[in-house]
């Protein structure tokens, strides 16, 4: 599949940096509730249409019906948009978990285990504590993040 657009080509293995992720599901998330905004627009005005012009020889109920067929697929499609909107929010939160908060909570079980075998029975002095794991960045940290802005800025390093 080639790409028509002059904007830089990319691939999933570029979102291995949680900020990455957080400006794409940032900017996705904008995209997507832009579009459910514009089938909203076309919705209301189909509806607004329909009332306004109802086609004469139609009894109420078959009037009913006929909008009713002619703007459900505008409201399914607009509740699937923002549907996928809100996922944005479940694909940030298991990237962060999976890719970092778990594998820092392996990790350090893991040192926890050596350093218990290492380590003789009696202990005198301070134990060495485990690394805590890395929370993501919050978005106030930095300032809004453009997604595409990262991926240049990263090709370019």
């Amino acid at each position: 599949m080639s790409r028509t657009s002059s904007g830089p080509e990319w691939s999933g293995d570029m979102l291995t940096k949680p900020e990455m992720v957080e400006a794409f599901s940032t900017q996705l998330r904008g995209v997507l509730k832009s579009q459910a905004q514009f089938v909203a627009d076309v919705r209301e005005e189909a509806e607004a249409m329909w009332k306004a012009n109802k086609p004469e020889g139609y009894s109420s109920f078959e009037a009913w019906w006929r909008h009713r067929w002619v703007v459900g697929p505008f409201r399914e499609i607009q509740e699937h948009l923002e549907d996928a909107a809100k996922l944005t929010f479940d694909l940030e939160a298991r990237y962060r978990k999976g890719r970092h908060e778990l594998p820092a909570a392996k990790q350090a079980s893991a040192l926890e285990k050596k350093q218990a075998k290492q380590a003789p029975q009696v202990t005198a002095g301070p134990v060495a504590v485990p690394p805590q794991p890395v929370e993501a960045p919050t978005a106030g940290a930095g300032g809004s993040r453009d997604f595409l802005e990262l991926v240049n800025r990263g090709r370019s390093a």
